[in-house]
């Protein structure tokens, strides 16, 4: 008998290089954003990417708590990712685990890199990111939404910081994996850059590439953030644009 309640690798590849859902290679999911989502939080962004769905809030500068963990020459710089009990369709127990811990590290970091968090000492700038629907690269997700949700509450800036994940299903480098090819896959890249000069402040892998495949990896993922970072600003610049009669009614 076989193993009973095993999984059936799909197959992720077609002949002619379509992928499980027929995108190409080099094709992201589709992506929308939206700016300024939440009326309460200095600064918001909604994120659909895929079947992905995320939400961003950022709260500040404002006074740190803990207390002993204010810095008097910059703002500190804290996140919180999450992914609601409802977002996947295993069970998952609600609250902050490991996994989620060590993303909020990560995010954290990645923000401290661009944000001009000098110019308000001894505050807090909070982010907040819930992951409500949950189908692969919810760390780029997470990492977008809250990047427009800084934007979009002043935050002073490098610049935005757009992500992708790029991996690689049947031998083949792929952009923007989605839950099957991240589940049988052999490789898994986050990456996020910034945008004006090219460099890095996430990358992350799970698998094994080769040397030439990852150069053909960061390419590729490079090529992605320049995409999602057009959109980024694109959602930008439509919450910044609507006439007062449009602000109102949403």
């Amino acid at each position: 008998m076989g193993n009973v309640g095993a999984k059936e690798t799909p197959i992720l590849l077609t002949p002619d290089g379509r992928r499980i859902d027929g995108r190409l290679k080099n094709e992201l999911r589709p992506v929308r954003i939206q700016a300024g989502a939440l009326r309460h939080a200095d600064g918001s962004a909604f994120v659909e990417w895929g079947h992905n769905k995320v939400m961003a809030a950022v709260y500040g500068p404002r006074e740190v708590h803990p207390r002993h963990l204010q810095q008097n020459h910059k703002a500190v710089i804290q996140c919180r990712y999450n992914m609601a009990a409802f977002s996947v369709d295993e069970r998952k127990r609600p609250g902050l685990d490991r996994r989620s811990q060590e993303i909020s590290k990560v995010i954290a970091e990645a923000f401290d890199s661009v944000v001009f968090a000098e110019e308000f000492p001894r505050t807090s700038i909070d982010v907040y990111i819930e992951v409500l629907q949950a189908n692969a690269g919810t760390r780029c997700a997470g990492l977008v939404a809250a990047s427009v949700a800084l934007a979009d509450a002043g935050i002073p800036m490098v610049d935005l910081l757009p992500a992708v994940a790029v991996g690689k299903v049947g031998g083949e480098i792929v952009l923007d994996l989605k839950k099957e090819e991240d589940n049988f896959g052999e490789a898994d890249l986050p990456m996020a850059l910034v945008p004006q000069s090219g460099r890095l402040v996430l990358l992350q892998m799970e698998g094994h590439m080769t040397e030439e495949e990852l150069g053909r990896a960061l390419d590729l993922g490079v090529q992605g953030c320049r995409d999602i970072y057009e959109k980024m600003k694109a959602a930008l610049r439509e919450r910044y644009t609507l006439t007062p009669i449009a602000e109102a009614a949403r």
